[in-house]
């Protein structure tokens, strides 16, 4: 496989990837049969690429695209209700340019901050399997290693996002404690370089913004902008 001297070049070779076969068989299933919601448009279908600048000093890290949200618009949290929540509390918090994200055309940009997820293409029930979480993982470390000049610090919304990155962080050059750090709504933990060329990296955990999370009060606008607003502050961003 070609390595990716850019960002740009990140992003063309997910959204080319069909490296395991039932996340492609379901996000191409879902994109022939549809939400009736969405009968009428034309649906990414395809492995969905991160979403942000390349100079970007904050990362945000869910867990993979939803079948009727990024698979079907192609840019992540996007055109789902978990995406709504997410993007108002960026706009609120300084790090999004609006607080809607409708699709590709929308004007949307973000503003020091990145989106990825450790899996790109949805999953069935929303859940990768584990083969698939370490099968994307190559994209994930690359993405750390282009991003490290400014990266600076890390929200990882969810335990099993949490779980994903630290894996990817050790093989990107940054030293990762044993035991290893444990998730948890609000933790922040520092994280030194172990290669040149990187920045002590703080990573934020924060509950995912899943419906269940977010309909139930688990977490609420209020507690995913005060750690938004935190990393943006670890990030230098303001």
């Amino acid at each position: 496989m070609k390595a990716c001297r850019s960002i740009d070049e990140l992003d063309s070779a997910v959204a080319d990837c069909r490296a395991c076969p039932r996340l492609v068989a379901w996000r191409e299933e879902a994109a022939r049969t549809k939400r009736a919601a969405y009968r009428d448009e034309i649906y990414w279908g395809r492995a969905v690429p991160s979403f942000g600048p390349a100079d970007a000093r904050l990362l945000i890290v869910g867990l993979a695209p939803a079948a009727h949200g990024g698979n079907r618009t192609g840019r992540m949290f996007t055109g789902d209700r978990s995406g709504d929540v997410l993007f108002a509390a960026m706009h609120r918090a300084g790090l999004a340019s609006q607080p809607d994200s409708t699709g590709l055309d929308d004007g949307l940009h973000l503003l020091g901050t990145r989106i990825t997820a450790p899996v790109h293409c949805a999953p069935p029930d929303n859940l990768p399997t584990p083969d698939e979480r370490d099968r994307c993982r190559h994209w994930l470390i690359t993405e750390l290693g282009l991003l490290a000049p400014d990266l600076r610090a890390i929200v990882v919304l969810g335990g099993w996002g949490w779980q994903a990155l630290f894996p990817a962080l050790a093989e990107s050059g940054w030293t990762v404690p044993r035991p290893r750090p444990r998730f948890g709504h609000g933790v922040r933990y520092p994280l030194t370089p172990a290669l040149p060329g990187r920045a002590e990296l703080t990573v934020f955990g924060c509950y995912h913004v899943s419906q269940q999370n977010t309909f139930t009060g688990r977490l609420t606008p209020e507690m995913l902008e005060a750690v938004l607003v935190e990393a943006k502050s670890a990030a230098g961003l303001g």
